[in-house]
């Protein structure tokens, strides 16, 4: 069954840097785009990045531009996002998302989150 493991969430300050990490099993890691999202306190689940299956191209919200990265090792079936400048509008708690291919139907799958807060 797919399976998504975020870590690498934590306290830090304002304007430091984390990077997040995402270990992905039970499906073939390298023909799906992979996403993260983020969800703050009272507030909708959002978009924060997506790469493509080879790592080709990638997308960022608005709000995280020139300071988030998305990356991934096909080799080690992981997804990254750098953080870095964080701000404390960016405390959430950070998802690792994907959707794979069953016999007919396309599933939506979540990882369980990783906390993020930005507080000095």
């Amino acid at each position: 069954q797919v399976q998504l493991v975020e870590s690498g969430g934590g306290l830090v300050q304002p304007g430091g840097s984390l990077r997040l990490s995402c270990a992905a099993s039970g499906f073939t890691f390298s023909r799906y785009a992979m996403s993260w999202y983020r969800q703050a306190p009272g507030k909708e689940r959002e978009l924060v990045a997506t790469i493509t299956s080879a790592g080709g191209s990638t997308n960022y919200a608005d709000s995280v531009k020139g300071r988030f990265t998305i990356s991934r090792d096909n080799a080690k079936n992981t997804v990254y996002l750098q953080i870095n400048s964080l701000k404390p509008e960016d405390t959430a708690v950070y998802y690792c998302h994907c959707k794979v291919w069953g016999s007919l139907v396309l599933s939506s799958y979540w990882g369980q989150g990783t906390q993020v807060t930005v507080s000095s």
